[in-house]
């Protein structure tokens, strides 16, 4: 099918060979011999486990040129999952933090974005993401660092540890973004509770929830989520890799699409959780049931909940009820 993908984190697409690729060009030393080394330590318990091997693998990252190599690399794959739109995460702390200029950064993904709107057709878009376990003070020296770049960004987002740093945290970061109209999005309810969607929705007034598996808590929240058609933006391998659902036919789902919820696909970090996100697609409709009207559901959610125009997603929705007319 025809769909979008609306939470990817760019650095978690950095496959094990590039990784040993860049630290071998840019003479960084790393703590792994060799990529089935680094592989076989993918054995998370939680998401502060996956974060220490995810910093690890972003430190060969440090110039334009790397940052456009990790980009193309999954966008090729996007386009081979018949992803046609992409709105792509980055955690510019994770680099400037190390002495990387930020213009590297946001320079070598935007470049990456346009050679495959060139090369592919894909249309892909950036999403700037904070650190949620830096301060606010941190996120918004980062934002007045990204400014110069605004054209090349469309918002920005909330990620990192979530438990015990609530949204509220980044209000003023988070205001500051809105008014310069950017999009703004947050990661909340994936381990933290239903009250950090509510404070993403209430006091970031965030337009996506990533993640929000653990909406289904909260009778209330849920009926809020259906009534306003807030996507989640779900990642079902991620949560299974991070023991959110240590067994993929717990997931919650299927429920949530049953309920009306405007959930959709996802693969978070692909290169670290087993799958990109038709991997997502297949091993969770394997492991849940699930059947044409459930696909056909979240690819058309996937454009409803996308950052562009009402016709642009008209015109993508008529290309995946062409597709499904003549599959």
């Amino acid at each position: 099918m025809p769909k979008a993908e609306l939470h990817i984190h760019i650095e978690g697409s950095l496959e094990p060979e590039l990784i040993f690729k860049l630290a071998k060009c840019n003479k960084v030393s790393l703590p792994y011999h060799s990529v089935e080394a680094l592989r076989s330590a993918y054995a998370f318990t939680d998401l502060q486990s996956f974060l220490d091997i995810y910093y690890a693998g972003a430190s060969v990252l440090l110039y334009e040129q790397d940052f456009y190599d990790m980009a193309m690399a999954y966008l090729q794959r996007a386009v081979n999952d018949h992803v046609i739109h992409a709105e792509i995460f980055f955690d510019p702390q994770t680099h400037t933090d190390r002495g990387v200029p930020i213009a590297h950064v946001i320079n070598g993904l935007h470049r990456a974005c346009v050679d495959a709107q060139i090369k592919w057709n894909v249309d892909a878009s950036l999403i700037l993401c904070f650190l949620r376990h830096l301060s606010e003070d941190a996120a918004i020296e980062t934002f007045e660092q990204a400014i110069p770049h605004r054209h090349q960004f469309i918002g920005v987002g909330l990620d990192s540890s979530e438990v015990g740093h609530p949204p509220e945290k980044f209000t003023r970061v988070f205001a500051k973004a809105k008014a310069l109209g950017l999009h703004v999005v947050a990661h909340a309810g994936e381990e933290g509770p239903p009250a950090y969607i509510w404070s993403a929705l209430d006091v970031l007034h965030v337009e996506r929830i990533d993640h929000g598996v653990q909406s289904d808590q909260d009778d209330a929240l849920m009926a809020r989520l259906i009534a306003s058609r807030m996507p989640l933006t779900v990642c079902p391998l991620s949560n299974q890799k991070l023991c959110v659902f240590p067994d993929l036919q717990q997931h919650n789902i299927g429920r949530m699409l049953d309920a009306g919820v405007c959930v959709t696909i996802n693969s978070d970090d692909p290169a670290y959780f087993g799958g990109y996100i038709n991997d997502n697609f297949v091993q969770t409709f394997d492991a849940l049931g699930l059947d044409e009207k459930a696909a056909y559901q979240l690819a058309c959610n996937s454009f409803e909940a996308s950052f562009v125009s009402a016709e642009q997603k008209n015109k993508w929705i008529q290309q995946l009820d062409y597709f499904v007319e003549t599959f």
